[in-house]
């Protein structure tokens, strides 16, 4: 059973003694990964996919981190894009799918079930293909006998820290088909963005000068409500959530705004809150958890880009969480180009998820529970 320890965090030895799988040092190879895949996709000639111009849609397919780089495409593109881009988290490429269309099968290993399925089904409906994921693999084959574009990526270990490998390349091609204005002087400010917060977070950083130790601990026991402001925040929150999940085995619950405005706030007023409802003042001293030390707490993830609404709806959301004493903890994007701001998003959560990790005495690396689901379906 886990238990917290935050000691655990307090210097390098210990927090990569509790690490034996090398989830810091996976984490870490982020802005590495940006730069290598800058090449790779380029050698493999993802600008070829602009010679017959743009497509009437995108269809991203991938599980996991791989269908995160779908969500991080589609905002880097914008909701002003031209063109739509979706993701497919499953095993069915939707009807109106064809061959006017791009679909971008995305798997790290290459092996992905759901993805093999849609990715076979869109050369079969003639689409328009980019492949990205392990070199020699069942997408690389398929890859070759459809004729698509195919971008080997090397994973970093496990393929959700594999994130930006799978990625780059999706938004190369948009740039390619002129859906994206990303530099190379943008690619390289991301790259440096993910370095800076590699040193922020670093393992020697002690918890009360690194974010993502100090966020952890204070997530440590509660139950994270994850919200996100914008396309870059959102995607960026529900990244944290998944990761959370794989790596400090824990769980949250994703939100966005304006949306969780309306279907998630009265979780302040329920049992999880630590106060009394402002409504109720008799009820102020009783304990909604056994525990009062834990209970709900807000994450809002915030961009510099935001509806001015949804800037009201956030402040105003975080008050009445602090009113009802639910924690709240807001991280903010930096930068001015959506990919660096999202990218620094992602390696903050990623950071925080490892190291909450950590604390409670998990491994990070392992996802022994995934593996016994794949093997009782096998």
């Amino acid at each position: 059973m886990s238990s917290l320890d935050p000691s655990r965090l307090e210097d390098a030895e210990a927090a990569e003694a509790a690490d034996p799988g090398g989830m810091l040092r996976q984490v870490a190879s982020a802005a590495a990964q940006v730069r290598e895949a800058q090449r790779t996709a380029a050698e493999a000639g993802v600008a070829s996919l602009a010679e017959d111009g743009r497509p009437r849609a995108i269809v991203v397919a991938g599980m996991g981190a791989a269908g995160i780089a779908g969500d991080v495409l589609a905002a880097v593109c914008g909701e002003g894009c031209a063109v739509p881009v979706s993701t497919v988290r499953g095993y069915r490429l939707p009807g109106w799918v064809g061959a006017a269309d791009l679909v971008i099968a995305v798997s790290s290993s290459g092996g992905t079930e759901e993805t093999l399925e849609v990715a076979a089904e869109a050369a079969r409906r003639g689409c328009r293909l980019l492949f990205v994921g392990g070199a020699e693999s069942p997408l690389a084959s398929l890859a070759g006998r459809s004729r698509g574009v195919f971008v080997p990526v090397r994973s970093a270990g496990q393929p959700r820290s594999t994130l930006w490998g799978l990625t780059i390349p999706l938004v190369l091609a948009a740039r390619a088909m002129r859906l994206a204005d990303v530099s190379d002087a943008v690619l390289e400010s991301t790259a440096a963005r993910l370095e800076d917060i590699a040193h922020r977070c670093r393992p020697s950083s002690e918890p009360f000068v690194n974010p993502a130790k100090r966020i952890a601990l204070d997530l440590a026991g509660d139950v994270p409500m994850v919200w996100g402001s914008s396309a870059v925040a959102r995607t960026a929150a529900y990244r944290l959530c998944g990761q959370l999940g794989e790596n400090a085995k824990y769980p949250a619950v994703f939100g966005e705004v304006p949306e969780a405005g309306h279907s998630q706030l009265m979780a302040f007023d329920g049992f999880f809150a630590r106060g009394a409802s402002p409504s109720d003042p008799d009820d102020f001293f009783r304990d909604r958890t056994d525990d009062p030390e834990h209970g709900l707490h807000l994450v809002v993830m915030r961009d510099v880009a935001e509806h001015p609404q949804v800037r009201k709806r956030c402040e105003a959301a975080a008050e009445m969480a602090r009113a009802r004493g639910v924690a709240v903890t807001e991280i903010k994007a930096e930068g001015e180009h959506p990919l660096e701001r999202i990218a620094g998003l992602i390696a903050l959560a990623d950071y925080v998820t490892v190291y909450l990790a950590i604390a409670l005495g998990e491994d990070p690396t392992p996802v022994h529970a995934v593996q016994e689901l794949e093997a009782r379906i096998a």
